[in-house]
């Protein structure tokens, strides 16, 4: 093979990549698609991506135990006090999920809160490989979760004729070149509809307060997609 053609091969690969990049980064990474809410009552979840935990646990109790001597508490993930015990459910979106974000359920927005991070925001690319690996638990080794900056929204919404507040929480990568909130305080949302989104590398937290007549619907390794898959369901009287 001639020096003139391994160049153009080189340069044509080369070029293919670079397209390939530049439309996911510009293009394929901000695409929206219309989502439909399911009829079923209950919960739906507030990103694409796969489930990497599933707890149900008091405020000072362990979601996860990320490594040796590194554990992470409701608090260390909402960033502030909770008494209350919590269902908490951790969605990792990978680079090729749909990255806006959408509201669990009909609420109002009770409050937008942001937290920089502890620090240098850490990589995801450990939980990255295990759940494109399928090795459990997904969490270790997953420092982002109490160290990346954040953005947690808090719904006020109505679950059998009673005040429901959730939260949702929004962790940004390594690579996160912003975490954006498209609603304020006061504003009333639809379930389904979207509140936001973030931009490249990310995972997303669903916190509600435990409740004996809720089911959970997913467990870690499932697939889900925001606005249409339901996380938490309403039990039968």
């Amino acid at each position: 093979m001639g020096a003139a053609r391994l160049t153009l091969i080189v340069v044509c690969i080369g070029g293919c990549l670079l397209a390939g990049y530049l439309f996911w980064r510009y293009y394929w990474f901000y695409r929206n698609p219309p989502r439909t809410p399911p009829a079923q009552i209950g919960i739906v979840s507030p990103a694409d991506g796969t489930v990497v935990y599933v707890r149900s646990v008091a405020a000072w109790e362990d979601v996860v135990v990320i490594k040796e001597g590194v554990r992470a508490t409701v608090r260390d993930i909402l960033h502030e006090d909770v008494d209350e015990a919590k269902i908490v459910i951790g969605i990792f979106m990978s680079p090729f999920d749909v990255h806006f974000n959408r509201a669990p359920l009909d609420a109002s927005i009770d409050f937008v809160c942001h937290y920089p991070g502890v620090g240098e925001n850490a990589h995801m690319g450990t939980m990255h490989w295990r759940t494109l690996l399928g090795l459990e638990p997904y969490y270790a080794d997953s420092m982002h979760i109490v160290q990346n900056e954040r953005t947690v929204t808090r719904f006020l919404g109505r679950y059998r004729e009673t005040e429901l507040a959730l939260y949702v929480v929004q962790i940004g990568a390594r690579t996160v070149n912003g975490i954006d909130s498209y609603y304020q305080p006061g504003d009333r949302i639809s379930r389904g509809a979207t509140f936001g989104m973030i931009r490249i590398g990310s995972q997303v937290d669903l916190i509600v307060p435990t409740r004996t007549a809720f089911g959970v619907m997913v467990r870690p390794g499932d697939s889900v997609r925001a606005g249409e898959t339901i996380l938490i369901s309403w039990l039968p009287d």
